[in-house]
């Protein structure tokens, strides 16, 4: 069967890409930009890639006509203030783009939700989920509570409260129970509903098998850990102060903790498990995918990551709308320096930041991420998701990864911290040395300003990196 997978370069649709290809279908990756989708080399031949943009009339005309299922995997959970209306925008285009093509299932990864009460989140995963189902095709909606998976925000935020904090003063929402469940079977649940007739024109809930406070998931990571903590629950946190905490502590921006601490209030239980049932299928519990998530971390195994996406940072366009570096009205840093060993110096920019730093000027570096983090911006929370890999897209520290290219020797990344401008920094290999090029286009005369009062600090980070880069 050839099926469509929306977000194919997305946290759900990267997992779900290798599952659908054994399973033999061949598939459809719909990408917004297919500079960020880099699949495994051994499933080239078996899919199809098109560049769809479904809030973009324009690229519908990439869409094959022959497709005969499709998964629905697009969610922004707070790019932009008007989420809730761009998300509701993108499943009415989805559904007009399917009303052509005799298209037999369309399978949609929404949120769980109670019939009582909804966050700003969760309602708008119900209007989409409304939408989709008024298609001239069979549909069905799996939807899960808080997934638990490498590179998950929900895991992400669980381990940065847990490993940072010994003792939380935390708000009341932390006696909100849900229902986790593990990648690993949320990707089973996608893969083996698609074209199933059980599960045509129905909605199931799928959840693990413990039902927890976000208290018990916090001491319970810590037990897996071999961390004591301590954790104080009182009902003075506003919503507002409860965004700034996850803020302040997690690597998550303030639009995403507002959004996720509306959805935290709201209990989350599954109604039942019948496509559990049905598929004679036990998730794993809760313990044992915090485990296989730590062992997937451990060993370098993180296919994709929340923080590569958009949300995570300021970059709202498509990174090809940044790789010409501008030099027009452009202040402009430029190093070169000779190299001992290319291959070496290669890969020691391939591992710059994240738990690597920049190689020079350390509490400088991690100033101006608390300096970012301050007036909102990303700071160096984010990491990176690979230690010594890096793809067009990818998030690092307060960086966008907007083109890598090993054999080349060439890496480009563009600024997502607050600036008054816009700011690049590029390595590349030209001959036998390293060339190292920072370059930033102000904005008005406080970017002109904000120039020159950070170019002394230029000669020590600057100078001082580039040297420990090419003497290896």
């Amino acid at each position: 069967m050839k099926i469509l997978l929306t977000g194919a370069n997305g946290y759900i649709g990267s997992r779900l890409l290798p599952m659908l290809v054994a399973a033999k279908h061949q598939v459809v990756c719909s990408v917004r930009d297919k500079r960020r989708f880099e699949p495994p080399k051994a499933l080239l031949e078996y899919i199809e890639i098109v560049e769809v943009d479904f809030l973009d009339e324009k690229t519908f005309k990439n869409l094959p006509k022959d497709i005969d299922g499709a998964f629905y995997l697009l969610h922004s959970m707070s790019g932009d203030k008007d989420y809730e209306e761009l998300e509701l925008k993108c499943a009415q285009n989805f559904v007009q783009c399917m009303q052509p093509l005799n298209l037999k299932h369309v399978v949609y990864l929404g949120g769980m939700y109670n019939d009582k009460e909804l966050s700003a989140h969760l309602e708008s995963r119900k209007k989409v989920e409304d939408t989709l189902k008024t298609g001239n095709y069979n549909f069905t909606a799996l939807r899960a509570a808080i997934i638990i998976g490498s590179g998950s925000a929900s895991f992400e935020i669980i381990r940065d409260l847990v490993e940072k904090l010994p003792f939380m003063i935390a708000p009341k929402w932390l006696l909100t129970r849900c229902q986790p469940i593990g990648i690993v079977d949320v990707v089973y649940f996608l893969s083996n509903t698609i074209f199933d007739d059980f599960t045509y024109n129905k909605h199931f809930d799928i959840a693990g098998p413990d039902i927890l406070t976000y208290k018990e998931m916090l001491l319970k990571f810590a037990k897996v850990r071999g961390l004591i903590r301590k954790i104080l629950v009182v009902p003075l946190m506003t919503p507002k102060l409860s965004s700034l905490w996850l803020y302040f502590v997690t690597s998550v921006s303030f639009r995403l903790a507002s959004a996720l601490v509306g959805s935290m209030k709201v209990e989350v239980i599954a109604n039942d498990h019948l496509l559990a049932e049905h598929l004679q299928y036990e998730p794993i519990n809760y313990e044992l995918a915090l485990k296989n998530t730590l062992s997937k971390i451990e060993s370098g195994e993180i296919i994709s990551s929340w923080k590569d996406s958009y949300i995570s940072g300021r970059l709202k366009n498509n990174i090809s709308d940044f790789l010409e570096v501008p030099t027009s009205g452009c202040f402009t840093d430029k190093r070169k320096k000779k190299y001992v060993d290319r291959e070496k110096t290669i890969c020691k920019i391939w591992k710059i930041g994240g738990q690597n730093g920049y190689y020079s000027s350390k509490y400088l570096w991690k100033m101006r991420g608390v300096l970012d983090k301050m007036v909102g911006g990303v700071g160096l929370r984010r990491g990176r998701t690979h230690l010594n890999i890096i793809h067009a897209g990818d998030s690092l520290d307060f960086w966008r990864v907007l083109y890598a290219n090993k054999e080349e020797g060439r890496l480009l990344l563009f600024a997502e911290m607050k600036l008054p401008g816009e700011a690049w920094l590029e390595f590349k290999i030209e001959n036998d040395q390293v060339v190292q090029i920072a370059t930033f286009r102000p904005k008005g005369l406080f970017g002109r300003l904000y120039w020159y009062a950070v170019y002394p600090f230029h000669f020590l980070i600057f100078n001082k990196m580039l040297t420990a880069i090419s003497n290896v």
